[in-house]
């Protein structure tokens, strides 16, 4: 479980496939603080076990279908994420519960910005729009954000100077692709809403 507060933005130091596998190694100099292998990690929002430490760096082992639903897959040597840490029992949850558990992977459709702020439209596969709803909370690329606007697939987010300058938020642009985590409580309803859906009763 993680709150969506980024803890600082890691680089990339090696990512070779491993069979249908992808092992990553990543540099970080304060996630790697107490971190031992089997504890989790959210890449990009991606929770990821360290199967193995090294100075400061740590290394994960993206399989087939983490692949599939995320940009892990893309990852190269040089490419900054987002890092954060499991949350402790006790810790203070400023974001919203992000299990890291990556939806679906979605796009930057619109990126602008304000004189205070940067507005992105992040778009989604039509079969995830019921779960996206005003104000609600979003998870992209393992950052707790607000939806402040929704149009059918896709929802605005609205970054503040601090965010935009300690997550890769900076870097994104228009047609980026990004990891999209939706709120687990309206998965929930969803589920006892549609029991069909899911093959429930």
């Amino acid at each position: 479980m993680f709150t969506g507060l980024i803890e600082e933005i890691g680089q990339v130091v090696t990512a070779v496939d491993d069979g249908g596998a992808r092992r990553i190694t990543v540099r970080g100099a304060k996630v790697i603080d107490g971190l031992k292998v089997d504890d989790s990690v959210a890449l990009d929002g991606c929770c990821q076990t360290v199967v193995a430490l090294d100075g400061d760096t740590f290394t994960v082992v993206a399989v087939e279908e983490t692949l599939k639903k995320t940009t892990l897959g893309s990852f190269i040597a040089g490419r900054r994420v987002n890092l954060e840490r499991a949350l402790r029992v006790g810790d203070r949850l400023g974001g919203h519960f992000v299990q890291g558990h990556v939806d679906c992977v979605g796009s930057v459709i619109d990126a602008s910005t304000r004189e205070s702020s940067w507005l992105y439209w992040i778009g989604y596969p039509e079969e995830f729009a019921r779960l996206v709803i005003p104000v609600g909370s979003i998870a992209i690329n393992g950052v707790s954000l607000t939806a402040a606007e929704v149009s059918g697939a896709c929802c605005m987010v609205s970054i503040i100077p601090h965010t935009h300058d300690v997550t890769t938020f900076d870097a994104l642009k228009q047609g980026d692709p990004v990891n999209v985590e939706l709120d687990m409580i309206g998965k929930y309803i969803r589920n006892f809403a549609d029991p069909a859906r899911h093959g429930v009763g």
